[in-house]
């Protein structure tokens, strides 16, 4: 549509990395032989220095025997959208192996569409669903079996750039499959911008960590030589350079390929004398010789985030089809601007360009940009991609500085992130949410989507509607700022962030304490809300190893006690009992799980149901009720089989099986696991399976099947799995080690 460039500022000639493209080539080779495995790449190099360059030139040659699909991490408003290199990659290889890939991810499709919305009935991920520790290791296994299953026959290259961009969820992935890929002609490339990685960069942690995997390699791009940068400036001239005009470019731009084009241009075009050796400059020259409307475009197309859709510039921009038309070519003629690989928008060329224009702009410019932008995705939601444009509208009213609009786009895409169990990004997005709260105008918080619990609990899921307690109809109820707080205490808990979570739960407890509500129903709320909060503190303490966590869970009984039956009061009652079951098992822990039973039953909470009623069953068996306990167990164990259920299936395989065993029937145990094998590994519960066969390598012990023991603790300790399964995978070979004798 723009026709052909007028000038050539991007040498025709591929200069250097011959020994970069062969390791590249030689990756490509290893994954596509016979029998070969997936392979595991880092690309890291300064800003312009030709990371992309080489991606292109691996991957033009790649083609011939790969499919390559290609994903970047998408930055916006200083935010990375979740999974989006993920997501861009799988489109991609939908569109080249759509058989292939449906085939692959048959049976899983509601799961997967939390990357890949398309492979749901509904083109957006699937929601609904109290989350759990599980939910994003599920989805991070389903994903790894779907790259080894689309590449079973045929070598694919899935490309993920600028990993200095990416959200924590997709930096969790990355490090997943790059730890637990194990089959499938496969290999994965990762690029990432080396200069930007500062001492705090949430990337540096996961650099350190896949630098010890032994699978994993590293590439470093260095800068040009002069011999080099003069092949580069003869390519893009088209002829052989002036000696001395190699020395001054290599010398101005250091080797650096970006600035040598930048240089090499400018001096072409005789504007040599209006550079200066400041960067900013250097980068904002050439857009600055652009016409009024092209700068005015590229201002725009910087502030949009690192791809804008044309739709949605044309709306923003303003201008008419021609104008805008014509301002693009000038900015893609001047290699400022070049049509997106999809051809449906624009991007940068190269990204400090953009970084540059976006540093350029006013404050006021800026958030008046990204209110255009909201308003424009405000009208018309078609102008992204329905699975963007959630988090993409919170960023924009967020930086438009507009309270009123900001709160409920940010919570609607604390709601999406959670869907996609992205809780890092929900996390963030929830403490804006809450740094929004006290700036927006009460009938925006009057205003907002209803809470659908009368206790505190996650942000709401619009099918359930419970009754509160008092008779309030919750389809009216606001949510509240101690609501925030709560999914953010537990958003923070399952990402990871566990002293985030500690403070946010140490905050609330405060605002309880100081600030309760009127009336009698309201401080039996405020008490159910506290007892919630106490909750959260005893997973926390335990998982940060600072107690035990029964302080906080008894004065989470003291809260609820007394009080009608809950949600709340029959989790704490839960959690009680499962932890005298494990610390100090009696009749004080039996009677717990009995009311934890009764009022989980009265008020249709089913998990926490189910979940006591494995505990009670595990406290019968240990205290001499054992063809009782079990059978309450067994009871268990076929609703859960009747009807999957991520929450409880692993500990209904596991804890019948540990009272299976301890009675000697370690036969029927095993049967049991492996049931609960097929049931996790179905449902993509890593962690789970692990704990599973962890299980199984105890009662082949028992049984003096030592072999398969062994092979069932690697099972259980293999690669990608906790610390914890991987220890006691430890324990058990070092027990059949023991039992043949071996003392070293």
């Amino acid at each position: 549509m723009l026709g052909p460039v007028e000038t050539r500022s991007v040498s025709p000639v591929f200069v250097g990395r011959t020994g970069e493209l062969d390791t590249l080539h030689d990756a490509l080779a290893r994954a596509s032989a016979t029998g070969g495995e997936p392979q595991a790449l880092l690309l890291g190099g300064e800003a312009g220095v030709g990371k992309t360059r080489l991606v292109e030139e691996f991957a033009a040659a790649g083609r011939r025997g790969a499919v390559v699909a290609l994903g970047g991490c998408v930055e916006i408003g200083g935010d990375g959208l979740p999974f989006a290199p993920f997501s861009t990659a799988l489109r991609a290889l939908r569109r080249r192996l759509p058989d292939e890939l449906a085939g692959a991810a048959r049976g899983q499709e509601e799961e997967l569409a939390r990357l890949l919305p398309e492979l749901g009935d509904s083109g957006v991920p699937g929601g609904g669903g109290r989350p759990d520790e599980e939910d994003m290791a599920r989805l991070f296994e389903l994903t790894a079996r779907l790259l080894e299953r689309v590449a079973a026959d045929r070598a694919v290259v899935l490309v993920l750039e600028d990993l200095h961009w990416a959200d924590a969820s997709t930096r969790h992935l990355i490090a997943y499959l790059f730890r637990t890929l194990r089959t499938g002609r496969l290999v994965v490339l990762a690029t990432y911008r080396s200069d930007d990685i500062h001492r705090r960069h949430p990337l540096r942690p996961l650099l350190a960590e896949l630098d010890r995997l032994r699978t994993v390699r590293r590439l470093q791009l260095g800068r040009f030589t002069r011999d080099e940068a003069g092949r580069q400036i003869a390519g893009i001239l088209a002829r052989e350079p002036d000696p001395l005009q190699i020395d001054e470019i290599f010398a101005r731009s250091d080797g650096n390929a970006f600035f040598v084009e930048e240089l090499a241009v400018a001096a072409h075009e005789g504007s040599r004398t209006g550079l200066t050796d400041s960067l900013r400059d250097l980068l904002l020259v050439r857009v600055e010789a652009l016409p009024e409307s092209a700068q005015r475009v590229a201002r725009i197309v910087a502030e949009g985030g690192s791809t804008v859709e044309h739709r949605l510039l044309a709306a923003v921009a303003g201008l008419g089809e021609d104008d805008l038309i014509e301002a693009l070519r000038a900015a893609v003629n001047a290699h400022i601007l070049l049509p997106a690989p999809d051809g449906d928008g624009y991007r940068f060329r190269h990204s400090l360009v953009r970084e540059a224009v976006g540093d350029d702009l006013l404050p006021g410019e800026r958030s008046r940009l990204n209110r255009r932008y909201a308003e424009a995705l405000d009208a018309d939601p078609t102008l992204v991609p329905a699975a963007d444009r959630v988090l993409r509208l919170a960023s924009h009213w967020y930086h438009a500085h507009d309270p009123a609009k900001a709160l409920p786009a940010v919570l609607d895409a604390s709601v999406e992130a959670r869907r996609r169990h992205a809780y890092s990004e929900q996390l963030r997005l929830l403490e804006r949410a809450m740094e929004l709260w006290d700036a927006a105008p009460d009938d925006v918080r009057a205003g907002l989507r209803p809470v659908d619990r009368a206790e505190v609990h996650p942000l709401p899921r619009p099918e359930r509607r419970e009754g509160p307690p008092g008779g309030r109809d919750p389809a009216t109820t606001p949510p509240r700022y101690l609501d925030l707080m709560a999914e953010a205490a537990v958003a923070g808990r399952l990402c990871g962030e566990r002293e985030r979570a500690m403070k946010i739960t140490k905050r609330a407890l405060r605002l309880l304490e100081g600030e309760p509500e009127a009336g009698a129903d309201a401080a039996g709320r405020d008490s159910r809300r506290a007892a919630w909060f106490w909750t959260q503190r005893s997973l926390l303490v335990q998982a940060q190893g600072r107690g035990d966590g029964w302080r906080e869970l008894g004065i989470a009984q003291e809260l609820v006690r007394g009080l009608p039956p809950s949600e709340v009061h029959a989790e704490v009652l839960a959690m009680a009992a499962n932890w005298s079951m494990l610390h100090s098992p009696g009749p004080g822990a039996v009677t717990a799980a009995e009311r934890a039973v009764e009022y989980a039953r009265m008020v249709g909470a089913e998990e926490i149901e189910l979940n006591a009623r494995l505990t009670l069953g595990g406290l019968m068996v240990d205290a001499g009720h054992i063809e009782a306990g079990l059978a309450e167990m067994f009871r268990v164990r076929e609703v859960v089989v009747a009807q999957p259920r991520s929450a409880v299936v692993a500990r209904s395989h596991v804890n019948l099986s540990s009272s299976l065993e301890g009675v000697g029937r370690s036969e029927d145990a095993l049967g049991i696991l492996r049931e609960g094998i097929e049931l996790t590994r179905r449902m993509g519960l890593l962690e789970s399976e692990a704990w599973v066969w962890g299980n199984i390598a105890d009662s082949l012990v028992s049984l003096g099947r030592w072999d398969e023991a062994v092979e069932a603790a690697d099972r259980a300790g293999a690669p990608g799995r906790g610390p914890a399964p991987r220890g006691d995978a430890a324990l058990q070979r070092a027990v059949v080690g023991l039992a043949r004798g071996e003392r070293t």
